[in-house]
């Protein structure tokens, strides 16, 4: 389950969680839920390919830092099938397009009160394993009001690039 930074609350939405449903050596697979859409607001439909600023609306993301190692990658997903993914030598600083090949594939299926959003990832795009990652989410819901959703929150602002939202811990997969 993700928490919602504290000062800045949904308005509809009840709950948001995030988890990785499957992983092995060729694909990382994560599942979104966002319960309570009413008035969700997702961006349109704008085909599968590599876009910046996706986090200014309802998008998803997963950052992925090695153990031993400032840097760290940096992955957005949107409804809008549209993705990015970046690299950072440390805490933003260093900033650069990180290579993704294949590209990811964004899978959003939207019910009565609930959105589902997968997202799958070339397993290869990773940083070396095992790492810490930390799962969120920026939800946008009508009039733009905007809630950010985490793992764990740290400092002042909510801020998904801060050490403490990387909660998870990921070891490379076992061979089958």
């Amino acid at each position: 389950m993700l928490i919602h930074y504290p000062a800045r609350p949904p308005l509809q939405v009840t709950a948001v969680s995030a988890r990785i449903i499957g992983f092995d050596a060729n694909w990382l697979t994560i599942r979104w839920r966002v319960d309570g859409t009413a008035a969700l607001v997702v961006p349109p439909f704008a085909g599968k390919r590599r876009a910046d600023g996706l986090w200014q609306a309802t998008c998803f993301e997963l950052f992925v830092q090695g153990a031993d190692a400032p840097a760290y990658a940096e992955f957005n997903f949107s409804p809008s099938e549209r993705w990015a993914a970046y690299s950072f030598a440390d805490v933003r600083a260093g900033m650069a397009e990180r290579p993704v090949a294949p590209q990811p594939t964004c899978t959003p299926r939207r019910g009565q009160n609930v959105l589902i959003f997968d997202a799958v990832l070339p397993a290869s795009v990773l940083p070396p394993l095992p790492a810490r990652y930390g799962l969120t989410a920026v939800i946008e819901e009508e009039g733009g009001h905007k809630s950010y959703w985490a793992m764990a929150h740290g400092g002042e602002t909510p801020d998904f690039h801060d050490p403490a939202c990387f909660h998870g811990h990921l070891a490379a997969p076992s061979a089958p």
